[in-house]
């Protein structure tokens, strides 16, 4: 087995992660550095802190040239940053020392890391929300197509009161549409790009350094932050805040959909099952257990995160470096539960039968709230839940219906008390409310 999941070819189609694999490969890695150096380089040289012809050699060649990763790997370990090897090669590969002795003027390797990972994750963000838009389009369609379906709703793993299909992915969903809200604030807090020298300080750059560091923002697309952030690690905490938030999402999801697919409960098919080796009965939910397992790494790598973003002085070698192991991860974990949410919700498939005999089951115990409410209008309250229970034990240990307790004992009770569309609150209108924002997409 790889070390990684992620990197498998053994587990490629279980843990797939899409398009965003391809952004945190070595070879991914160095390319955004050397565009990083590019961009750098045409900046200075606009303002005159280099050569213009220098910096159109740069620039141009940091398009053209590769590096291969295996080639500083070993200045790499000796270093403990990828940079000065890169420049090295870089300035190498130039062939044109008169230019090259330019590369990567007044800038230390943290900006041109840093920087570098921002333009992969600006990438990573823009194909997850292109997921999540698909997703979110697709529960929102069979939301509306299901708000008045009902179904048991759980607590504890418990029938509590009735719900509707539509209402169960509306909860899927709408958390989503949340974080498609907050996306774009997100990019603007922390799709930053670093330009701060040696210690932060700038002293390398010039005295036109800010002027020096908004140039290289706006070439790059990416965020002038006005200030160093080399310690203060909270851009990428709130990148993996809103990746959290999503994982945990998904992970809901995930749970909930093993729980309906379960042999007791059955009331959901999923697109796609998986098969036992020995069992030929069993369609495992594979891509919900998916979900909850990389919502399981995703936490772990998380935690890690936040350890990291303690830095001492003005720049640790060990926090950057679990920065490194990290970041990665948390953006492949959603990756690729990204993936499973889109063939999920394209394949899910409500079994009413299921769902209504869930609901005529259990002696008719999910009734038990919208009764005590009922005979509150007989009773004080406290004197109605009393009773409520009292008939709910009833039914448990005579094994008749709770209804039909009921109604024996206060026949002027309405019927449509125990009709579980009539019982569905406020479920439906969820539901829609849910469906029309998703359609507004």
């Amino acid at each position: 087995m790889s070390a990684s999941v992620f990197d498998s070819p053994l587990f490629t189609h279980l843990f797939d992660t899409g398009e965003a694999g391809r952004l945190f490969s070595d070879s991914a890695a160095i390319r955004a550095m050397l565009l990083v150096e590019g961009a750098l380089a045409k900046a200075q040289g606009a303002q005159g802190l280099i050569p213009e012809l220098s910096a159109t050699a740069i620039h141009r060649a940091s398009l053209e040239i590769a590096v291969d990763p295996g080639a500083i790997a070993k200045a790499t370990g000796e270093n403990g940053v990828s940079v000065p090897g890169l420049v090295a090669a870089f300035r190498s590969e130039m062939n044109a020392p008169e230019h090259a002795q330019y590369v990567h003027w007044g800038a230390t390797s943290q900006d041109i890391i840093d920087t570098g990972l921002m333009l992969r994750l600006r990438q990573a963000l823009a194909l997850a929300e292109a997921d999540l838009r698909e997703i979110i389009t697709t529960l929102g369609k069979s939301a509306a197509e299901h708000a008045h379906l009902p179904m048991p709703a759980r607590t504890y793993g418990q029938h509590a009161t009735p719900t509707s299909w539509g209402a169960v992915l509306a909860q899927f969903g709408t958390p989503l549409l949340d974080a498609l809200t907050a996306l774009e604030p997100l990019r603007a807090s922390s799709l930053l790009v670093s330009l701060s020298g040696a210690a932060g300080t700038s002293s390398a750059l010039g005295p036109d350094a800010a002027d020096s560091r908004k140039a290289l923002a706006q070439g790059l697309g990416l965020r002038d932050p006005g200030r160093s952030w080399h310690t203060d690690r909270t851009p990428l905490l709130r990148i993996a805040d809103w990746q959290g938030q999503i994982m945990a999402t998904l992970a809901h999801m995930g749970q909930t959909l093993i729980g309906l697919t379960a042999s007791e409960a059955g009331e959901v098919a999923l697109g796609g099952s998986g098969a036992s080796s020995t069992m030929p009965q069993k369609q495992n939910p594979v891509r919900p257990s998916a979900l909850v397992a990389l919502s399981h790494h995703f936490t772990g790598a998380r935690a890690s995160l936040q350890s990291a973003a303690v830095h001492q002085h003005q720049r640790d070698g060990a926090a950057w470096f679990t920065e490194w192991m990290v970041v990665p991860q948390l953006a492949l974990c959603l990756a690729s539960a990204l993936q499973h949410a889109k063939a999920l919700s394209s394949g899910l498939t409500p079994h009413p039968v299921q769902m209504h005999a869930a609901l005529e089951g259990n002696l008719g115990l999910i009734h038990a709230e919208a009764l005590s409410f009922a005979l509150a209008d007989l009773m004080p309250r406290p004197e109605a839940q009393a009773k409520a229970k009292a008939l709910c034990l009833d039914a448990r240990d005579k094994r008749i219906p709770l209804p039909q307790l009921a109604l024996a004992d206060y026949p002027d009770l309405p019927a449509s008390l125990f009709d579980p569309a009539a019982g569905m609150g406020r479920a439906a209108d969820e539901a829609k409310t849910f469906a029309a924002r998703a359609a507004a997409l």
